[in-house]
């Protein structure tokens, strides 16, 4: 129930859900089990933040309106592409998020997706999400492979998710397997939980070391694998706005993606990497060529537009909490 994280004191109230059937009420029952913690801390705060829309938003909506303090949302991803998708939830988003203060949204489409729903655009702040860049930030490629004891030659390509059909892992197999015959030097890793069931190893069983399937690692090892790649991959059929995406550009590491959900406000530029259709695997095979045959100047990626340091984006939040509590509304 409590925890301190760098100092600060963090407090995890329980609050009632009821399974399968909850969806309707599930922000009713989040403020009122919320309420009792927020309110005895009612003098000690100027400004209501949520970091999801539904059902934490209309929650924090509510409680705002019954304690009178001003209300931000911030919506992520898949609160947005998803749960507000779901009938009861988008009934209740579309009550609740146009009397929050404001709405923070982590790239253009989420903005969009947020006005969708009755919110005035002046009210929307769209702020990337920040990246810790103590941690990602070019390094020397050759020594990362050596460290995680791959080869220092030749080209590789990285997967950093969930092994999931839905993340396109099928279709970057088989648009790898195009590749393999004329480039004997180049290999593909797939980093993550495998989901699939064992589907995934047996679809690139006949390709030997060329594609490895290196399991899901511990989050230290992130910007190591990404150190090491000439490319970091995403063909997914569905994403919101992928961090992985953001990291990579910031160690220095262009990027290879479908061109949905919020990707496309990350890959702005052909510095930055290109965009594929999903689920199209000549597509994706071309563009992976083209990719990987290119050279360019990782510090040229990493400085590029839209990759924002853990300051800089704190930075912005905390001017959108400023401008709701001065808001007269």
């Amino acid at each position: 129930r409590e925890k301190t994280i760098d100092g600060l004191p963090v407090d995890h109230p329980r609050f009632l859900q009821v399974p399968k059937i909850g969806v309707p009420i599930s922000a009713a029952l989040y403020a009122a089990s919320l309420l009792p913690a927020v309110a005895k801390r009612r003098k000690r705060f100027d400004v209501i933040l949520s970091s999801w829309a539904y059902p934490d938003g209309a929650a924090a909506v509510a409680l705002g309106k019954l304690l009178g303090l001003p209300v931000v949302v911030e919506v992520i991803g898949s609160d947005m592409n998803v749960v507000a998708q779901m009938p009861a939830a988008r009934f209740n988003l579309k009550l609740a998020l146009p009397h929050a203060s404001r709405v923070v949204a982590v790239s253009q489409q989420l903005g969009h997706a947020v006005a969708a729903l009755g919110v005035d655009r002046d009210r929307i702040d769209v702020i990337p999400t920040g990246v810790d860049r103590s941690l990602f930030r070019v390094r020397d490629r050759r020594e990362a492979r050596r460290a995680l004891g791959l080869p220092e030659d030749g080209k590789l390509a990285v997967f950093l998710g969930r092994l999931d059909r839905a993340k396109g892992v099928f279709e970057l197999c088989d648009a790898f397997a195009r590749l393999l015959p004329h480039h004997p030097d180049w290999r593909l890793v797939l980093v993550g939980a495998d989901e699939t069931r064992g589907a995934i190893g047996e679809r690139v069983q006949g390709f030997g070391d060329r594609v490895v399937l290196a399991g899901q690692q511990p989050i230290d090892k992130v910007p190591s694998w990404l150190a090491a790649c000439d490319i970091l991959t995403l063909p997914s059929y569905a994403e919101g706005t992928p961090n992985v995406i953001l990291e990579a550009l910031a160690c220095g590491r262009r990027v290879v993606a479908s061109n949905v959900g919020g990707i496309p406000d990350l890959i702005r530029s052909e510095t930055q990497g290109a965009l594929v259709r999903p689920r199209d695997v000549e597509g994706l095979a071309a563009a992976l060529e083209e990719a990987l045959e290119s050279d360019y100047d990782a510090e040229e990626v990493s400085s590029s537009d839209g990759v924002l340091a853990w300051p800089q984006a704190a930075a912005l939040l905390r001017d959108a909490l400023a401008r709701a509590i001065d808001d007269p509304r």
